[in-house]
């Protein structure tokens, strides 16, 4: 998942993820098949955790709050350096794989399609399931479906500017804005 997230999809090589699990190419081949078998279920066990995680992350009673412990959650994942053992200090930051996959022109057969379909989707679910909630409906100024769609959008968008300006803080504020257009005040 990491070599997929670093190099992008098209970029990686069999001998690139021989390398990273410490198996042969040959082994992973027999194991896995080809490239894009090995990307579709490191990208099903990232979906499960992502997923898992922003759950957990939107538990809060207040939705507002909800709300920015997610952003903050898209943010800080997006945000974190991508290590290698020679780059500390000048990492680049992971950006999100979904995004990174999404916009590899040579990574977009419908196998691939539908797992970045399903993170997405997956994602509005849990989104719309925490607005459903009675005290998010109170203060929802959307359908929670609607608004569901509209922050997945938005954290696409969020992930583009995080690779341009590499600026947390600003990332926030514009959530926060967000997050005061989708609800009303207590």
């Amino acid at each position: 998942m990491h070599v997929f997230w670093r190099r992008g999809y098209a970029a990686t090589s069999m001998q690139d993820l021989a390398q990273a699990t410490g198996v042969l190419r040959g082994s992973l081949y027999n194991a896995y098949g080809d490239k894009q078998s090995i990307f579709l279920l490191a990208f099903a066990r990232y979906r499960q955790r992502y997923i898992a995680s922003v759950r957990a992350c939107m538990a809060a009673n207040d939705p507002a709050v909800a709300l920015r412990d997610y952003f903050g959650y898209v943010i800080a994942s997006m945000s974190e350096p991508v290590l290698q053992p020679d780059d500390a200090l000048s990492a680049p930051t992971r950006g999100c794989l979904t995004t990174k996959i999404a916009t590899d022109e040579t990574a977009m057969n419908e196998a691939l399609r539908n797992a970045l379909r399903g993170m997405l989707e997956g994602l509005a679910e849990v989104l719309e399931q925490r607005l459903s909630a009675p005290d998010a409906l109170a203060r929802l100024k959307l359908p929670p479906k609607d608004a569901a769609r509209l922050i997945v959008t938005f954290t696409r968008g969020n992930v583009v500017m995080e690779r341009i300006y590499h600026a947390p803080a600003e990332l926030q504020a514009t959530a926060d804005a967000l997050i005061k257009v989708l609800l009303s005040e207590d």
